[in-house]
């Protein structure tokens, strides 16, 4: 029974990915926003709510060093996943599927898009990473530094091509007859798939839980590998219908702005209510992103351009983390 409710969490899950990416196009077209703020700010903060909420409610509603270690290990995790799994399955989904009946040599990008979301991501993970080795009494200087700078992200976000709204889009699912629906319905369906979203979610993260126990999975391995592979199936799945589509600045942006997002509003939170002590995995586990992130990163500047290969690589990063907590653990 187990397997079966896994297959449908993913069903679910899936389902509500396509009815979330057709709302948030239509609702990036009413507000005249260009792809690449409806990618990295609409469509991430969207789909980044349900695994932020984990780090959240274990330091806000947790007791004692374990909710700390947990809130930490989420909010170090979430950007790790990001910049090497879900960016590898955007780069393999660029491999697979065909634009115009030709396989990509590229993605394809906005480049200041990528370049903005990548280089703040370092830049701010950076600073939340070394905040664990500077005096308790100078992070709430780090984590005010953290919200500001996603602040000004949000404005250099906004003023950058608006206007260029999404093209050819598909009629709103929930109104399908309508050719100009209203802001209402593309509100509310946008709240009818994030809400499948999180359901979703929490079906896969407790079978997944049933499963490994019943195969004798360690818990910690669980909560450090395999969970997080479950919360962050909607940007994945988001990536991937956009890829398919051939509107790769919105698959990757839902990406980048997501990293974004979770390495400064959410590593705020972090130093400014628990100790933020980096252990040494959290330490591999934030290296190994910025490692992955940075790569893509140079060779964008370099090149001009993003490869599917490039992407796909970032899975190695991922690997190298799982090797690493089967010798820690």
């Amino acid at each position: 029974m187990a397997y079966i409710l896994l297959i449908v969490s993913l069903a679910i899950i899936l389902l509500s990915a396509e009815v979330f990416t057709n709302g948030i196009e239509w609702l990036g077209n009413k507000l005249n926003l260009s792809e690449g703020a409806v990618g990295s700010l609409l469509a991430a903060v969207g789909t980044a709510l349900p695994e932020t909420m984990i780090p959240v409610i274990a330091i806000l509603f947790g007791a004692g060093d374990m909710a700390d270690e947990v809130g930490i290990g989420a909010i170090l995790g979430a950007p790790f996943m990001l910049s090497t799994l879900a960016l590898a399955i955007t780069g393999i989904a660029g491999m697979i599927w065909k634009v115009n009946g030709k396989r990509r040599q590229t993605m394809f990008i906005d480049r200041p898009t990528m370049n903005r979301d990548l280089s703040f991501f370092l830049l701010v993970y950076t600073v939340a990473v070394l905040a664990g080795i500077i005096p308790d009494g100078a992070k709430r200087y780090v984590a005010i530094f953290l919200v500001v700078a996603y602040g000004y992200y949000v404005a250099k976000t906004l003023g950058c091509e608006a206007g260029e709204g999404c093209e050819a889009l598909k009629p709103l699912h929930i109104s399908k007859k309508n050719p100009d629906p209203g802001i209402g319905l593309i509100t509310f369906q946008i709240i009818i798939a994030l809400t499948g979203i999180v359901i979703g979610a929490h079906l896969f993260v407790q079978e997944i839980e049933l499963i490994a126990a019943r195969w004798g999975v360690p818990a910690f391995i669980l909560s450090v590998i395999i969970a997080p592979i479950a919360t962050e199936l909607p940007e994945k799945f988001n990536s991937v219908i956009w890829v398919r589509q051939g509107k790769d600045t919105l698959a990757l942006g839902n990406i980048t702005g997501a990293m974004v997002f979770q390495s400064s509003v959410i590593p705020a939170l972090g130093l400014l209510l628990t100790p933020w002590h980096l252990s040494k995995l959290g330490i591999i586990c934030a290296a190994l992103a910025l490692t992955a992130a940075g790569t893509v990163f140079i060779l964008l500047r370099l090149r001009g351009e993003i490869r599917p290969i490039t992407l796909a690589f970032n899975s190695v990063f991922y690997l190298i983390f799982v090797g690493a907590v089967m010798v820690l653990y």
